[in-house]
């Protein structure tokens, strides 16, 4: 039995996606012939950047806005497969069967939404290959959405595609020259999701605590679906993941910008205009963003390359790659916001840098970060 029904959440999703910018044929084989081009470019800047040694560079999956939606939910059968075992046992299987179109089409809706957003992301989880000659992991870009923000920030379209590909490219680095990595953040998923309540009465409070997150956002709080449904064990595990996870895309910001004025020229007015689109939006587009938790990660993700610029800045690249040691070196949520106290920590100094471990002063270092994975 399903938890939830992943053939209705696709066609959902497809059937409510806005269609992408108009561009020709012409148009669209030459930015996807480019993405895949600069996808390659990019893992070489960003692993020189990091001194990490990933895995050889494979080019960049490009996919069209019901192509992200496609892939997304085979990730998410993979994730979701612990918690599927577990329902199927405790649950009536007319209730499962309703349920499970009901989340279809809810996560479909979701997955419509962010669709027509997100310009890329690095996808974890794909479905096991029998002949195991797959990647374990996949750079995706999404070429109408990347196009779409190019033209409508007015800025240089090469410039642009490579400053996504350097964010994205270093998450493919993070979790491919860091062994443990993939492994830790699937754990703690795994976790997440077999600490949910499954009886009728918790569900009831749920739901409850739902139609509470969705009033406060409508009145303009704070108040968010992700925060609102977790039980008290789920809490404890989404604060390590919003740790790892705000330290990655933090990681991702803090490269894109840093390595950008060498290979990006336009790089610090791509951000500065990036970051007016984020701030901008209709009042139902932020409402959902702040629904669905997406204003929250953006702040994190602001934290996030604060840590990662704060450490490198104080203790060099190769103090600040201590980092991915093991899962006792990273940071805990407490210590992305106090980075002196992770240094304290890990590295047992507050010493400053030595100049010829410091990398160079990435001159958009001000900036907030929002990266452009959604």
């Amino acid at each position: 039995m399903q938890v939830i029904d992943w053939d209705l959440a696709v066609a959902t999703g497809v059937r409510l996606v806005r269609p992408g910018p108009q561009v020709s044929r012409e148009e669209a084989r030459q930015a996807v012939a480019e993405l895949r081009r600069l996808s390659r470019e990019a893992e070489g800047h960003v692993r020189d950047f990091t001194r990490i040694d990933s895995a050889p560079p494979e080019a960049a999956t490009i996919v069209d806005r019901p192509g992200w939606i496609r892939a997304n939910v085979d990730g998410f059968k993979v994730v979701f497969e612990p918690l599927t075992q577990k329902v199927s046992s405790n649950m009536p299987a007319i209730v499962g069967a309703v349920g499970s179109r009901i989340t279809g089409v809810e996560v479909g809706a979701v997955l419509a939404f962010l669709a027509s957003r997100v310009l890329g992301q690095y996808e974890l989880f794909l479905p096991p290959d029998p002949d195991g000659h797959a990647p374990t992991g996949r750079l995706t870009l999404v070429a109408p959405n990347i196009v779409h923000t190019e033209r409508e920030m007015g800025v240089n379209a090469r410039d642009f595609r490579l400053w996504v590909c350097l964010h994205e490219e270093t998450h493919r680095v993070q979790f491919t020259g860091v062994p443990w990595l993939r492994e830790y953040v699937r754990t703690q998923m795994t976790d997440f999701l077999l600490a949910s309540d499954m009886d009728l009465t918790t569900l009831l409070e749920r739901l409850r605590a739902a139609s509470d997150a969705v009033a406060d956002a409508i009145k303009g709080g704070d108040g968010n679906l992700i925060e609102a449904i977790q039980t008290p064990e789920q809490k404890a595990v989404l604060d390590r993941v919003t740790a790892v996870m705000t330290l990655v895309e933090g990681h991702g910001d803090y490269v894109m910008d840093a390595v950008g004025p060498s290979v990006v020229p336009s790089v610090a007015e791509i951000r500065s205009r990036f970051q007016r689109r984020r701030e901008g939006g209709s009042r139902i587009d932020q409402l959902i963003r702040r629904l669905l938790g997406i204003e929250l990660k953006m702040k994190q993700y602001a934290e996030g390359s604060h840590f990662v610029r704060t450490v490198v800045e104080t203790a060099g690249m190769d103090g600040f790659n201590r980092v991915w040691t093991s899962p006792e070196t990273l940071p805990t949520k407490e210590e992305i916001t106090a980075p002196q106290a992770w240094m304290s920590r890990v590295l047992g100094t507050h010493s400053l840098a030595s100049p010829e471990n410091a990398p160079p002063r990435d001159p958009s270092a001000g900036a907030e970060a929002a990266g452009p994975g959604a």
